[in-house]
């Protein structure tokens, strides 16, 4: 099964790509990156028409997105919401079911811990998936997160349904 993991933003919106059967590895994992000088609607635009590109190129049977968390900088969110809308909708065109998990599920998931700290979500990312080093940018391993949590939350999708 291949999971494309989003950690959603619209300055940057993380993504990676994983390959799950007998093992767990990395395709790809990057991020979408809006210039700050635009307005909302053309990087929005940007966002999506990247998402489908990549749909497109890596061919996800599912997407996992992280679900917001707010509580720290509630200025963003209304826009982050948006770009978070416009991942959903990108998802939906492309005919891709999408998967959505808090932060506390993501880290559970990988940790053991549903508070553990960002140091160690990133370095289960490096471990489970046999990387010299952690993913870089911090978006773009917290998206390989993301993917890896629905790998761990549902084992069971990994086979081929009927």
């Amino acid at each position: 099964m291949r999971i494309l993991g989003i950690d959603p933003g619209y300055g940057i919106v993380g993504f990676g790509v994983v390959e799950c059967n007998n093992q767990t590895s990395v395709i790809d994992y990057g991020v979408i990156s809006t210039p700050k000088e635009l307005s909302l609607p053309e990087r929005l635009e940007i966002i999506y028409s990247s998402l489908c590109s990549l749909i497109c190129s890596y061919k996800p049977d599912v997407v996992a997105v992280e679900e917001l968390f707010y509580f720290r900088n509630q200025t963003t969110i209304i826009p982050v919401a948006e770009a978070r809308g416009v991942i959903l909708l990108a998802c939906k065109k492309n005919n891709v079911k999408v998967f959505e998990y808090t932060p506390l599920q993501i880290k559970q998931a990988l940790t053991g811990v549903g508070r553990a700290e960002k140091a160690q979500v990133q370095f289960m990312v490096k471990t489970i998936l046999g990387l010299d080093k952690v993913p870089k940018p911090d978006d773009a391993a917290d998206a390989l997160a993301v993917a890896l949590c629905h790998s761990q939350i549902n084992p069971n999708l990994n086979v081929n349904e009927v």
